[in-house]
């Protein structure tokens, strides 16, 4: 076969440090994240969340590791953050999450409707419904640290 053919399909999420809501202008700042998606060679299908997470919904290709993925997006986003606001980062680690092509409208839905959802659900209570509906196993005393 002489092409390489991939559907690298991530939902990555990750979250302020301590999950205090400290990014003031979301919107701005999905928008900033997308440049950094597309300036690593992968496309952003969604990004959303609130004051205190992000969820983005990727393409990936197949030379490129989520782990360099969530590192470029969390390093740049930080700098732009910080030049316009004290920031005191995002958590360490982050959530990934393979994504069937199947459901892609429904994990974009999911994202682009952040705000209404956690109305009713706070971001810890969300994540950790993400790990056992995913079966990663985890500890919970050291989910959040």
């Amino acid at each position: 076969m002489g092409h390489t053919y991939s559907a690298n399909l991530y939902h990555l999420v990750f979250a302020t440090k301590d999950r205090v809501a400290t990014i003031p202008d979301p919107q701005a700042l999905w928008g900033y994240t997308s440049g950094i998606v597309r300036n690593i060679g992968a496309e952003a299908l969604a990004i959303g969340g609130t004051a205190n997470h992000v969820h983005s919904l990727l393409r990936v290709a197949p030379h490129i590791s989520i782990a360099e993925v969530a590192q470029k997006i969390k390093a740049n986003s930080s700098r732009w953050l910080r030049q316009s606001q004290k920031w005191n980062g995002w958590q360490e680690g982050y959530g990934s999450f393979t994504v069937s092509v199947s459901n892609l409208a429904a994990v974009r839905r999911y994202i682009f409707n952040q705000p209404q959802h956690h109305a009713k659900r706070s971001f810890e209570d969300e994540f950790i419904a993400l790990l056992i509906r995913s079966g990663i196993p985890f500890d919970r005393s050291q989910v959040f640290e």
